[in-house]
């Protein structure tokens, strides 16, 4: 292990700590990234010693509180290179951000005769909330097939898209597969038929550089927690003349401008859909977090990965019995894979008691599974503290069991 990934690992608190009386190695990272100790540090200095309800108080904590809220806020702009930092909306994860545009700009804008299409790898937070949509306006959901690496069929999707397609929610980077989508193409044809474009950022935006005027897409969603972040903290990234003609979420304070019986005036934009008392001391930690990724450099981490996901696919490989799930040509640090015999619980029950976490099951894409043939996974997804040394363990862990 160099120096520089020690450094790195001194900074993850949890990292260095035994499970069932092993070294804990952490490879799901795909579900949730581990903090590093400026973001803890944030927030229990938040609760220590600026705890304050933001934007309505005139008092010195208010104020701070206030202060550091929105530079997250800003924070978020510049690392999503949005025009402004109000068309970055606070929510509570993507799946919050994803329901948004659906009960609100879906609401407004589908009618019976439209269509909807997502993809065939989505989460469930991504299929869902469409289907209910659907079902209350009369539009129609459409699927976009994959092949069997878990690549989308291109040709298929311009099948699928005419003028009655209304929305294009895809998933920037699937989460069972690490398939990376050509999203820029999946935006430049939506827009040519008139469709609006929903990228489910989640898996992408701690792996891959993010600029939403580049990529012209119309929303974006953002998961604090898999970005090195608290857990409870998303965003929600709109054009701005889409979301100020979307009728707000939720009624409260905050998203108000005037309330009387006989009527209310709604706050601009980003405020309108931010009702009530948010998350305030984690999206202040939020900001560390891309503090972090900002300092570490996202193509420095982008290659450390691809050299952990090299070196576990080529272990795997020689492994009697494994069968890779997801060969996508283009994908990010994250690989499924199936041990004949064994089922995935199992391994995963097995490889924690060698202290080494995996997620297993169907990683909320129980369609995806379904096409694949398969009832569930093991996934090791990897992060930018992870080490050859950990993967090398987990190799000879699976040797063992497959023997």
């Amino acid at each position: 292990m160099t120096s520089a990934l020690q450094s790195i690992r001194q900074q993850f608190p949890i990292l260095h700590q035994e499970v069932n009386g092993k070294p804990l190695i952490y490879f799901d990272n795909a579900a949730t990234t581990q903090k590093p100790k400026q973001v803890i540090d944030a927030l229990q200095h938040y609760y220590s010693l600026d705890n304050a309800n933001i934007h309505r108080a005139a008092h010195t904590l208010a104020a701070r509180s206030t202060q550091y809220f929105e530079e997250t806020r800003k924070s978020i702009q510049q690392f999503i290179h949005a025009k402004e930092d109000a068309e970055c909306i606070f929510t509570k994860g993507v799946t919050e951000s994803i329901n948004l545009v659906a009960q609100t700009w879906g609401r407004n804008n589908l009618k019976p005769g439209d269509e909807v299409l997502i993809s065939a790898m989505e989460h469930h937070s991504n299929i869902v909330p469409w289907q209910m949509i659907c079902a209350a306006t009369g539009a129609a959901l459409k699927v976009i097939p994959i092949n069997d690496a878990g690549e989308l069929l291109m040709d298929e999707f311009e099948k699928l898209l005419n003028h009655n397609t209304k929305m294009v929610a895809c998933v920037w980077v699937s989460n069972a597969l690490g398939t990376i989508n050509p999203v820029k193409e999946i935006i430049q044809k939506a827009h040519a038929v008139g469709a609006k474009v929903l990228l489910d950022g989640a898996q992408a935006c701690s792996h891959l550089e993010v600029d939403v005027q580049d990529l012209d897409c119309d929303f974006l969603t953002i998961s604090s927690h898999k970005l090195y972040g608290p857990t409870g903290v998303g965003v929600l990234y709109g054009k701005r003349e889409i979301l100020e003609a979307m009728p707000p979420y939720q009624g409260g304070g905050e998203m108000i401008e005037e309330v009387t019986f006989e009527k209310t005036t709604y706050n601009q934009i980003p405020f309108k859909f931010e009702a009530g008392t948010p998350n305030i001391g984690d999206v202040i930690a939020f900001n560390e977090a891309i503090k972090f990724v900002n300092v570490m450099g996202k193509a420095n981490m982008a290659a450390h990965e691809e050299q952990l996901l090299k070196h576990f696919i080529s272990g795997l490989t020689a492994i009697d019995g494994v069968k890779l799930v997801g060969t996508a040509q283009h994908k990010i640090s994250v690989q499924s894979f199936v041990l004949q015999q064994i089922h995935h619980f199992d391994v995963g029950m097995l490889l924690d008691a060698n202290g080494i976490a995996v997620r297993t099951g169907h990683h909320c894409t129980q369609p995806l599974m379904k096409r694949l043939g398969l009832d569930g996974t093991v996934r090791a997804s990897f992060a930018v503290y992870n080490t050859i040394d950990e993967i090398d363990v987990l190799l000879e862990a699976l040797q063992k069991l497959s023997r």
